[in-house]
Order: structure tokens, then sequence, then C-alpha cells
């Protein structure tokens, strides 16, 4: 008999991190589940592990003069030797995106209001059956993003923010310290 319970298509969902994924690349992460089917598997960004560093400390080519400033994420734990870039906007009190997007067309959406540019070294991959695998064991909480994603801090204190909005359950485990027997 198969244990497994089915998972619909999460394109466009916010993957959040179970606490237990404390060791590794995905502590306290938010991801933005791009692309997501049961034969290709699942593609996603991690939104709030900043890097630290900005477009114009990694390239420096004429024609990434206006995306200097656009900070840079650590999308996941792939391709890390890749910069790509992405654009999330609030429209009609939804939130968008375009993922994997050219300079040309970064700097394109950069020009537009309610518009966030990010750039991302590497990003988050899972084969086919293994993102569900890890939703069975509920390594992950899946939540629709919220319009007003664009303004919040990306950066830790979103898995935070988003964690305490699941339930009073979840919000005692946001709280929790990373090493609960070390106290």
């Amino acid at each position: 008999m198969n244990s497994k319970s089915p998972v619909p298509p999460l394109d466009g969902k916010l993957l959040i991190a179970d606490p237990s994924l404390r060791d590794g690349a995905f502590n306290k992460s938010v991801i933005l589940l791009a692309e997501h089917s049961e034969e290709d598997g699942a593609f996603g960004l991690v939104l709030n592990h900043p890097a630290g560093q900005s477009v114009g400390d990694l390239l420096n080519g004429k024609e990434f003069t206006p995306l200097k400033n656009v900070a840079v994420h650590v999308g996941g734990p792939v391709s890390r030797g890749h910069l790509t870039f992405a654009a999330f906007w609030e429209r009609e009190e939804k939130f968008g995106y375009a993922i994997r997007i050219s300079a040309e067309e970064a700097i394109a959406y950069s020009n537009q209001p309610g518009t966030l540019v990010r750039a991302f070294v590497g990003y988050s991959g899972w084969d086919r059956d293994q993102l569900e695998d890890e939703l069975n064991k509920q390594a992950w909480y899946h939540v629709q993003p919220e319009a007003t994603l664009i303004k919040e801090a990306h950066d830790i204190l979103l898995w935070k923010k988003l964690m305490c909005q699941i339930s009073p359950y979840h919000r005692v485990l946001s709280g929790m310290p990373d090493e609960i027997l070390a106290n």
C-alpha cells in the first residue's frame, strides 16, 4: 500500500523550511517555487538568504551598470557559479514574478514602479518525486504568497514572519533556538 499523499502542483507557492532543516543551504529558507510538476521535478529560488553583495560587486561590464546596486541572494545550492535575475511585483493586490530573466529584462523591470529586481547565485532544484517525498515528511510547509511580499525584508526575518502566520504551533517553532539541547 502506498502511504504517500498526492501533492498538487505548487507553482507560484512559497516553501517554508521546517526547523528540522537547520543544517545546510535550506536553514530557515523561504523559497519561491517557480516550477513544479510530477514529471520534471521542481525549481525555485531562496528569497531570504542575502549574499551581502550587489551585482556591481560581481559584474563590472558597462551593460550591468544600471543593475550595480541590485542585491544578490543565494538562490540555493545548485549552480552557485551562475548568476540570474528575477523580478517581483505587486499589481492589483496580487503577487507576480518573472524568473530567469536576462540583464536587459531586469533593467526594464527595474524601471517599473512597484517592482523589485534581485540577482541570485544558484537555485533550488528537486528531481522527480524528491520534493514530494520531502513534503510528505513535513520538511516544508507551502503557502500562497501575499501581494505585499515584495515589501518585506528578504532576510531571516521573513522565515520567522511566515512561520508565525501558519498557526500558533508554527509560531512556537519559529522562536525555538537552533540548538535546543544546548540550552
